[in-house]
């Protein structure tokens, strides 16, 4: 028997039924539901970052789909310390290692208030970009408001149990002696080089010394300083091994996804939230990070950052969405030429969509359709919209008269049948030419051809070499199709796959005279 559908039939919305069935069991009452997604404030927010955001969003509208309110919450990590200057940031940002984001200067003039303040506005544009509806808070507005101030008491008041599970969990002695709690040093500014070492209850009060600590492989000397600070003026915050906890319980959160780099920190918090704040943490999902083509994690202070307005520069947002939200496990090689197969791939899905528009039976196509969904925050076109070939594009932008590119872009889609008068296709256009002044081609599909096949493509290479006319080419790859027995859809589909990475275009006589008979050759002579 056919299964029926939850909501569009995604992960997404299989994910968000169990977050609903698991608060009515829990039978705590909170709404809206709250999903939730760090923002680091440490460095150039890369992809990772955007996808940790756009996969609890897509969960809160699955949860709203199904009628239950939602909310993302994008929690900034701009109390946080500098642990290390960032790969392509100014090198006097070194004298600032330890000190909160959001208390240092902005590295890039008075565009924003602070360091925190400048990175964390790059991945909320993006965000806002791709039309992510989410709810900002500031670390350190979370912690001056005194948002988390129940959950800081309790905390430290029951440090000696924080420092058993943190022992316990992943063998770290650290909290055994010190609280997990770091003020900033009231007379040099830093906050990780402070230590916590007694609570006074009845004065709200930490007292600190600053004696320094080791950071990102160097040593960082403390001032000295010994204090205290008052746990409620938010000149302090809690260690990540128990911050995690206090945000779930006096935020609500009902949902968070994690990489599996901060597996060890969440499974702390899970018991922290749970055993001391008597609060049932969030469902948890892991994901696998995402890595740069040469094996690397891709991060924000190594310089191999891939971020979300590099994509923007050569694919749309909808077309990040699908790379985001396509696999949520499983670890993925990224590079920036990646982004004209998801760009042809979100066409495909529009087309999907629109066979399945409507359907209540859970198959793998109705899954791409829900995906294509997604992709568009629930909110699609009402109609497919022009689908120009990526590769197609670029190739025209290359032999484009300079300064007139996108008059002899529009033309040539024209001719070929493409409407474009949309939006889409202006952008599109503008992607490829812009794609062309950074780069040199996009790659054509990978394909493995017959024997006889490659004696096909060979055979045609050589009538290129000697052929001039559109109409002569176009009938040449029939007749060579038939020549070899193959069938003409099947040749023509090898011979798309090749020049354009997808298995239709347009009349492949005249775009090969357009782009030029070498060109083609030179892609076809990869085949064989």
């Amino acid at each position: 028997m056919p299964l029926k559908i939850i909501g569009h039939g995604t992960w997404y919305d299989k994910m968000a039924l169990n977050v609903i069935q698991r608060e009515s069991q829990l039978k705590r009452g909170l709404s809206p539901l709250r999903t939730e997604s760090g923002i680091g404030a440490s460095g150039i927010p890369h992809i990772g970052s955007l996808a940790d955001a756009t996969r609890s969003h897509a969960v809160s509208l699955a949860i709203e789909n199904q009628g239950v309110p939602s909310e993302l919450i994008a929690f900034s990590d701009d109390k946080d310390g500098l642990r290390k200057v960032p790969a392509g940031f100014p090198s006097d940002l070194k004298k600032y290692l330890g000190f909160p984001g959001s208390s240092i200067p902005d590295p890039f003039g008075s565009c924003h208030q602070s360091f925190g303040e400048h990175v964390t506005s790059l991945l909320l544009e993006a965000l806002e970009k791709c039309d992510i509806r989410f709810r900002f808070m500031s670390g350190t507005d979370v912690y001056r408001r005194g948002l988390l101030n129940k959950q800081i008491e309790v905390l430290l008041k029951n440090s000696t149990k924080v420092g058993e599970i943190i022992r316990e969990e992943v063998g770290q002695e650290k909290y055994v002696d010190a609280l997990p709690y770091f003020p900033v040093c009231q007379q040099c500014g830093r906050i990780y080089t402070t230590k916590a070492y007694e609570f006074l209850p009845e004065e709200s009060t930490v007292l600190y010394v600053c004696e320094g600590t080791d950071i990102g492989g160097s040593r960082i000397t403390g001032c000295g300083h010994r204090g205290e600070v008052d746990y409620r003026s938010g000149e302090g915050k809690l260690s990540w091994k128990a911050e995690f906890a206090a945000r779930w319980a006096a935020l609500g959160i009902s949902f968070e996804a994690y990489g599996k780099d901060i597996a060890d920190s969440v499974r702390v918090n899970d018991r922290i939230c749970r055993e001391i704040l008597d609060f049932e943490p969030p469902l948890h999902v892991q994901y696998e990070v995402f890595l740069d083509k040469s094996g690397k994690k891709i991060s924000k202070s190594t310089g191999n950052v891939f971020t979300p307005q590099v994509w923007f520069r050569y694919g749309s947002p909808q077309s990040l969405l699908l790379l985001t939200l396509k696999r949520f496990t499983g670890t993925r090689a990224l590079s920036v030429v990646d982004i004209p197969q998801y760009m042809d791939e979100l066409d495909e899905l529009e087309n999907e969509f629109f066979r399945k528009k409507g359907t209540t039976e859970l198959t793998e196509r109705s899954k791409l359709a829900g995906l294509y969904l997604y992709c568009w925050g629930l909110n699609p076109p009402k109609n497919p919209d022009v689908h120009v070939p990526y590769n197609l594009l670029v190739r025209l932008a290359k032999v484009a008269p300079k300064g007139s590119e996108m008059d002899f872009i529009t033309e040539k889609l024209l001719s070929y049948k493409y409407p474009v008068d949309t939006k889409t296709a202006e952008s599109r256009i503008r992607y490829a030419l812009n794609w062309v002044k950074d780069f040199e081609e996009v790659e054509g599909g990978k394909i493995t051809l017959s024997g006889v096949e490659i004696q096909a493509v060979d055979d045609l290479i050589t009538i290129l070499e000697r052929e001039e006319k559109a109409d002569a080419v176009q009938g040449a790859i029939f007749k060579t199709a038939r020549k070899y027995q193959l069938k003409p859809r099947q040749f023509f589909e090898i011979l798309y796959t090749a020049l354009l990475g997808v298995p239709r275009g347009p009349r492949l006589g005249p775009y090969i005279i357009d782009v030029g008979r070498q060109n083609v050759i030179k892609a076809l002579r990869e085949l064989v």
